[in-house]
Formats: structure tokens, sequence, C-alpha cells
């Protein structure tokens, strides 16, 4: 194969994954889009409460992982219990969560906080 070749499948490959990359971008954003609407339609109920939203793809289908899906230790209380997202598939045992509850002075100086830890 000559070199041309080479950077042509370099190319086409890279078109190909920043595509990807930027379908995921959109879907992230529009999920987050829809979890603000629903939670400004909870509020305006006068319902509060967090919902659990992936990192990745900013979806609120997040549900704690089974023991048999590879979590034993979570579930054992060994460690803190492992989330599973239904829609990428993305696992871990740090997750999100969206609120449209009040925030306290402390929440917000601890969002500062982690902002400022996160630039370092």
């Amino acid at each position: 194969m000559s070199e041309i070749q080479v950077q042509r499948k370099k190319r086409k490959r890279q078109k190909r994954l920043n595509f990807v990359e930027q379908v995921q971008e959109e879907t992230a954003i529009q999920n987050a889009i829809n979890v603000t609407e629903a939670l400004g339609e909870l509020e305006a109920q006068g319902i509060l409460l967090d919902i659990q939203v992936c990192p990745k793809c900013k979806s609120p289908r997040v549900k704690r992982a089974k023991s048999t899906g590879g979590d034993m230790w979570g579930h054992l209380a060994m460690l803190p219990e492992s989330y599973e997202c239904s829609d990428c598939g993305w696992q871990e045992r740090l997750v999100l969560k969206a609120t449209n509850r009040k925030m306290s002075v402390r929440d917000v100086e601890l969002i500062r906080e982690a902002m400022e830890f996160e630039d370092q």
C-alpha cells in the first residue's frame, strides 16, 4: 500500500471519529436540555427532587449496577455502589445529580472549590 493510500485511510478514519464525537456531543446537549426542562416543569408543580444523570451522555437513564454485572464489592458495602447508563453503557462509581432544589451557601461553596481544584 502506498503512502498516499495510508494517508487517505487515516483521513477517512479521522472524519468518522469526528462525526461520531459530534453526534455524541449533540445527544448529550439534547439530553441535558430535556432534563433541565423536566426539572423546571416539576418545580412549577411544587415537586423538588434529584435526578441521577450520566456524566458521559447526560441521560437520566442511570441505574445501580447489579452484583451479577460486576459490582459485587458495592453490594458487600466494601466500595461505593456502581452505576450504569442504559443509553451509552457508561459504568462507574460516581454519578452526577441534577436537581431543582434551592442550593445552600455551602453547596455553592463546594462547587466553587471543586472548580478551582479542577483548574489547577
